[in-house]
């Protein structure tokens, strides 16, 4: 029996009708970001990491997964947008949580990082080396650190993903990653081929 003034809608029809009791299962949500302290918004499966480059990209290959760095910056409308629209979708965030392992730093912070070449620096002074600009960037790795330390910045990347997609795109460019497509394609000329 439902309550006097209880409104019917349709997550409530789902509950009333008690899928479970029918077999059915619901699709999987997505997790929800939280924003941290810093400003930063986070997702439950983000990488907890002591800051070493060469030991988060190992941990990840040793997963089976690619290692990425996703650089944000606290009021970034377009981080925002990638963390509450993009990511808020289960089908999105289940490729990427289940393929890649992320490193979210903050453009201006002060964590200390080590790079692939054993250098200590602070998230603000790595991502000037490597050239990072605006938020979000994205910048994917090879599976491997072998022989990173000795190129430098953005010559250590397989791809880099300087901005926001759109939410097809933004999928695309991890597939993109993890299906190896950079050695023989540029996203762009993947993106044109028909399906």
């Amino acid at each position: 029996m439902l309550k006097p003034g209880y409104r019917l809608n349709r997550r409530n029809a789902l509950a009333v009708l008690g899928l479970g009791a029918l077999g059915l299962r619901a699709a999987p949500a997505a997790a929800a970001a939280r924003l941290g302290d810093d400003g930063l918004y986070q997702m439950d499966w983000y990488l907890e990491s002591f800051l070493d480059l060469s030991e988060d990209l190992a941990g990840a290959t040793e997963k089976g997964k690619r290692f990425a760095i996703m650089w944000g910056l606290k009021g970034c409308p377009s981080c925002k947008k990638m963390h509450e629209v993009h990511l808020a979708d289960p089908k999105i965030e289940s490729y990427i949580r289940d393929n890649f392992e992320i490193l979210h730093l903050n453009h201006i912070g002060s964590r200390t990082v080590t790079d692939f070449d054993g250098r200590k620096l602070s998230e603000k002074a790595l991502g000037e080396a490597y050239g990072i600009r605006f938020t979000p960037t994205i910048q994917f790795f090879p599976e491997k650190p072998a022989g990173l330390s000795a190129l430098r910045g953005q010559a250590r990347e397989v791809v880099r993903m300087p901005g926001l997609l759109e939410p097809q795109e933004f999928l695309a460019m991890f597939r993109y990653v993890r299906e190896k497509v950079y050695d023989t394609l540029s996203f762009p000329d993947w993106l044109r081929k028909p399906a």
